[in-house]
Formats: structure tokens, C-alpha cells, sequence
């Protein structure tokens, strides 16, 4: 089968696309025929690789995908799933038969990984994942958007919904809107019905932002110092009740001070890197609380997919590359020109 994979780290250069053996399905998975998959920033992370990262070579990565059920495992009997379905994956996969996968906290359980970071992903013609990870997509939805929607909106709704408990008439404030995680996230925050106050790099991206819903959006090109505009001129001397921040050592430090008393800090990547100071006087004397929060459960994936499916947000796509261009895409994605999703055609 043909897929885009590495057969070691370094930087871009390793991605290859050709033909590698097909799969074996074990007696729980079921085989997806891939006809969109979607860009994401773990990609780049893992073609580059990270200290304890030990992967068999080669590698195929990928995270996101829509396809049709090509077959199933022996021991699958769920009249749920047939072959020939229109499907989307949860791309955080568990071991399902420990504590936490039995509790409903699959995202706690101590394999759990991502599709494409330890095991092979979902760029190549098939891939394979856990019956329990499947979802059919609805007859009427684009298959282009299904494939955009689950590593961002899951991500994005435990983020909002579960660790920062969102409510009407909160202010939030969502660092780079221009991303698939922060465009779903503004989305999501004004289905919720919050105020979202979010920053971006030019005027063009300015306008697209307004177009989903976020009410104050700020060039951060221009307007270096955008902590005192909000704090001040935005939220009246008080701060936002939410940041939510996956940008990470660049943005930190002021996502603690635009905070108001008792505010969260949400964190769920730190795309310009992991290691950021904190002044602890803003975390004490705010009492502010700082979360981490990594992809989703079953749950919580299938609570933000109907409200996907049912229209209430939508997924952005801003541009649709074939799968032998795969290198161009993760260039793009490295250039940040996007507002929303990047997404890979087979």
C-alpha cells in the first residue's frame, strides 16, 4: 500500500511516500480505506523525534482520517459497524481493559497514544484502529470535514467543556486563531456561549477569525503589547476567566497575567516549545489554577462529533494537497499561513 512514512528522524527531508507491506488486523480493529486525512503539529514532532521517542522503522504517521470500513476483525459483531461505512477515528488510542479505560478515562490509561506518534498513523491507503475508536459519519456530511474535525474539536471540547467548565457570558481568551485546535476551540467557545477574545498574525486571518465567531480579535504584529490592551481596555482592569494557550514558552508568562482572580490557565501543547516561565506570584496571589489537558475520551469525542455532525461548528479547511505532495503540506503547515486545517486527499 502506498503511505507517507519515515524510516528515521531528522527533518523533513525523511518523509518519503511509497509502498509499504500491508496490514494485519488483529480480531478487535477494523481496516479503514483512508480517503482524507488531515495535518496536524504532532506530525512534525514526531519526524524529528524527541528523547525516549524508540520507534520501529518504518514509521507511518498521521493522526486524522475519513474512510470506509474495508473489513473487520473476527471478533467484531457489532451490527454498529459494517463494511462499506463512511467512518471518522478517535485518534487517541487506549489498551481498554485497564482502570481507567473500564472508568471512562481512556486519555489517563498508561499506553494511551496517538494515532501516527507510536503507532502507525493514518497517512497511507489503509489503516487500522480499535473497533471502540470508530465513528460513522452521517450520509449527508463531507468527508473533506469529517477528516478535520476529531484531534482539534476533541481536544479543543475537553479543554473547554470538561477541565475550564466554560460558561455563559465567560471571557476566554484563545491564543492563535489561525490554528485547527483554536479555530475549533473559538467555535466551540461561542456554541458555549462565552466571549472569546483571540490573536492572530495579519489582518486577512483578523477577518477569517470574525467570520466563526471570535467578538475581539487582535493583530498581535501590530499590537505588541495585546496583555494590556485586554486587560485594560477589553475586560475593564478585571482579566479573562479562561486562556487558553497551546502556543507555549512564547505566550505563557502573559496568559498568567491577563487571568483575573480565580482564572484557569488551559494548556494543551506548546507548539513553540515546552519550557516556559512561571512567576509564581501571579499563580498564589490570583489563586489561579493551571491545567494540562491531552485529547479526550470516548465521551467526550462522541459529545463534540454530534455537535459537529449536527452543524452547530464546523471544521476549516484551508487547503486540500494529494497525498504524493505530502511534503509541500508539512512545509505549509510549518510556514503558518493557514487558518484552519490542512488536508490530505487519497
Amino acid at each position: 500500500m502506498k503511505a507517507a512514512y519515515i524510516v528515521r528522524h531528522g527533518e523533513l527531508d525523511q518523509l518519503k511516500v511509497g509502498e509499504l507491506e500491508d496490514i494485519n488486523l488483529k480480531s478487535n480493529e477494523v481496516l479503514i480505506k483512508t480517503k482524507f486525512a488531515a495535518l496536524n503539529h504532532v506530525d512534525l514532532f514526531v519526524i524529528k523525534g524527541w528523547p525516549g521517542l524508540n520507534l520501529e522503522m518504518p514509521h507511518v504517521i498521521g493522526s486524522d482520517a475519513s474512510g470506509i470500513i474495508a473489513d473487520l476483525g473476527s471478533d467484531i459483531s457489532d451490527n454498529s459497524l459494517r463494511k462499506g461505512s463512511s467512518v471518522i477515528i478517535n485518534p487517541g488510542i487506549s489498551c481498554g481493559s485497564c482502570y481507567h479505560c473500564l472508568s471512562g478515562k481512556q486519555n489517563f490509561c498508561s499506553s494511551f497514544s496517538i494515532m501516527g506518534e507510536h503507532q502507525w498513523g493514518t497517512f497511507a491507503d489503509y489503516f487500522k484502529v480499535p473497533k471502540e475508536n470508530v465513528l460513522e459519519i452521517p450520509n449527508a456530511y463531507s468527508m473533506e470535514k469529517a477528516a478535520a474535525a476529531p484531534l482539534t474539536f476533541l481536544t479543543a471540547w475537553r479543554a473547554l467543556k470538561t477541565q475550564s467548565n466554560i460558561k455563559a457570558d465567560d471571557i476566554i481568551l484563545i491564543h492563535g486563531a489561525s490554528g485547527g485546535l483554536s479555530s475549533a476551540a473559538i467555535q466551540i467557545a461561542k456554541y458555549l456561549g462565552a466571549t472569546v477574545i483571540t490573536t492572530t498574525s495579519n489582518n486577512t486571518k483578523v477577518e477569517k477569525a470574525k467570520k466563526i465567531g471570535a467578538d475581539h480579535i487582535i493583530n498581535y504584529n501590530e499590537m505588541k503589547d495585546y496583555g494590556k490592551y485586554i486587560y485594560n481596555n477589553l475586560t475593564n482592569r478585571k482579566g479573562v476567566d479562561v486562556v487558553l494557550d497551546s502556543v507555549g514558552s512564547s505566550t505563557f508568562s502573559s496568559s498568567l497575567r491577563i487571568l483575573k482572580p480565580g482564572g484557569k490557565l488551559i494548556v494543551p501543547g506548546s507548539t513553540t516549545g515546552p519550557l516556559a516561565e512561571i512567576d509564581l506570584r501571579q499563580v498564589f496571589w490570583k489563586q489561579l489554577e493551571i491545567k494540562g489537558t491531552t485529547m479526550s475520551n470516548q465521551a467526550e469525542f462522541r459529545d463534540v462529533m454530534k455537535v459537529v455532525f449536527d452543524g452547530k461548528v464546523s471544521p476549516i479547511i484551508d487547503k486540500i494537497f494529494n497525498i504524493d505532495d505530502i511534503l509541500n503540506a508539512e512545509l505549509y503547515l510549518t510556514k503558518a499561513k493557514q487558518f484552519g486545517k490542512v488536508i490530505i486527499k487519497f
